[in-house]
Formats: structure tokens, C-alpha cells, sequence
């Protein structure tokens, strides 16, 4: 006899050792830190996106790199971050791009992404800590600054 339980994927969560290290995000500081590298050298030539995966207490359990785009954009899809928030079951996720120009300032197009991702991850029960821009002499936090 053919159950309709039969037919349905079966899903597992697994323990999965790791030697990323979990680190207490505690500032806008900490966070353009930590992030800062994963930029391998090309910090000042094209532009990235990352995702800082994060648990309840705000330790840092996993990174994606979103996208590379060329010297003045990037492309940070909405639906990437909640696939590796969700996948990952992060509490609270930290997004980051640099700019390199060396400008701090967020642009228009920074400012509504940013607002359009954490719509989403609100949906999702997801918090969106902060949205960090990277240059190769500093940082620009979002968060820090009132425009999240």
C-alpha cells in the first residue's frame, strides 16, 4: 500500500563541524572587521557583497559571498540573503558591500535595498542587524547612522 507520506522529500537537520570562527558581534566595528576579510586583495578594485550569518547571540555561524560586480556596482539580490539566512537558520543577519571608490556614503539604491531586504527578512522572523559599506580605510554603518 502506497502512503501519501511515501512520496514526500524527506528533510534532516545535521550537526555540521566547522572551524569558522564564532565570534560575538557586538558593534558596527566588529562587524566591518570580521567582514573586512573576506575581501582578498580587491577591495579597491571590485565591488562585493557579503552576508554575516548569525545566531540568537549574535555569534557568527556562517558568510556567503552574494555577488561580484565590476568597479562602481554589485548586485545584492534579496532572495540570496534569505536563502542563506533561512538555510543556515540565522537569527540575524549582518549584509556589507564596499564601495571602491573609497566613499562612505550610502547611495539611493543602498539606502532602498536595504530597506526592501529587511522588509523581507521581517517576514521570516529574521533580524537584519545592519547594513555595513567597506572601503579599504574605513566603514559606514547604517545602523550607526539612523538609516535602518
Amino acid at each position: 500500500m502506497n502512503h501519501l507520506s511515501d512520496n514526500l522529500p524527506r528533510f534532516e537537520l545535521a550537526s555540521v563541524q566547522s572551524d569558522f570562527p564564532r565570534i560575538k558581534i557586538q558593534s558596527s566595528e566588529a562587524a566591518a572587521n570580521f567582514i573586512r576579510r573576506f575581501y582578498t586583495g580587491d577591495i579597491d578594485i571590485f565591488e562585493s557583497s557579503f552576508v554575516l550569518l548569525l545566531n540568537s547571540q549574535n555569534l557568527t555561524i556562517g558568510y556567503a559571498k552574494l555577488s561580484q560586480g565590476g568597479i562602481q556596482g554589485t548586485v545584492m539580490d534579496p532572495r540570496l540573503v534569505a536563502h542563506y539566512a533561512v538555510k543556515c537558520l540565522a537569527s540575524a543577519v549582518i549584509i556589507a558591500h564596499n564601495h571602491p571608490s573609497g566613499a562612505l556614503k550610502p547611495s539611493e539604491a543602498d539606502l532602498t535595498l536595504t530597506k526592501k531586504i529587511n522588509s523581507g527578512l521581517d517576514l521570516l522572523d529574521i533580524k537584519l542587524l545592519d547594513h555595513v559599506i567597506i572601503t579599504s580605510e574605513g566603514f559606514y554603518s547604517l545602523l550607526d547612522n539612523g538609516q535602518l
